[in-house]
């Protein structure tokens, strides 16, 4: 199901990647390029999916990717709020969301807010993590919780960016697996967790 303008079409994306490419040079979704390193070219020495700098920052624009329905998670290694490795098999168990975002990108910023009180109030019914994508990691991330003053969501590094190449995927991206660490779909872009899209989407797992 694609999302644009609040109007939901049903639609088949064999390549979820050449889609998601194509609505974000219409300037469909608010996403962001990878982190660029001092040389200015992208860290991974890939071409860019987003296209320039965030647009649209004020509105939360996306699109749902069911491509990769029961696909199993990825085992890449990250680091945990006690600075112990960890991968996404220790949260099985129940539904898992797993929001990859940055702090320089700004709709992965504008949906912090909505996904620390989805965390807040589903804390019970399924695990919410924020994984940085961030190249200078801890010294870059735990300042911005600092400030941030979110109450439930914990600062998780992945400066290696391995659940981002994984994913192949823009940032924001929120995979959304079932308790058997399956994955059910994918949101590329930035999305109010408090609104009545996410929680039709959450449902569907059982969060």
């Amino acid at each position: 199901m694609l999302l644009l303008s609040g109007v939901s079409v049903i639609r088949r994306v064999p390549n979820p990647y050449l889609a998601i490419l194509a609505l974000l040079l219409a300037g469909s979704i608010a996403g962001c390029d990878r982190e660029k390193q001092s040389d200015g070219q992208p860290a991974d020495g890939q071409a860019n999916i987003s296209a320039g700098q965030a647009k649209g920052v004020g509105q939360f624009e996306y699109m749902i990717d069911r491509s990769h329905k029961g696909e199993a998670a990825p085992t890449a290694t990250f680091t945990g709020p006690d600075d112990a490795p960890v991968t996404l098999a220790a949260f099985r168990g129940r539904p898992l969301l797993v929001n990859l975002w940055a702090t320089w990108c700004a709709p992965c910023v504008a949906e912090m807010p909505t996904l620390d009180a989805l965390a807040a109030k589903r804390g019970e019914a399924m695990t919410v993590i924020a994984v940085a994508q961030d190249l200078q990691g801890a010294e870059v991330v735990d300042p911005w919780f600092q400030k941030a003053g979110l109450k439930a969501l914990q600062p998780y590094l992945d400066p290696e960016n391995g659940l981002l190449d994984a994913a192949n995927s823009a940032l924001p991206t929120s995979i959304f697996y079932d308790a058997e660490g399956r994955e059910i779909w994918r949101v590329v872009g930035a999305i109010d967790w408090q609104g009545a899209e996410a929680k039709a989407l959450l449902a569907e797992g059982g969060g």
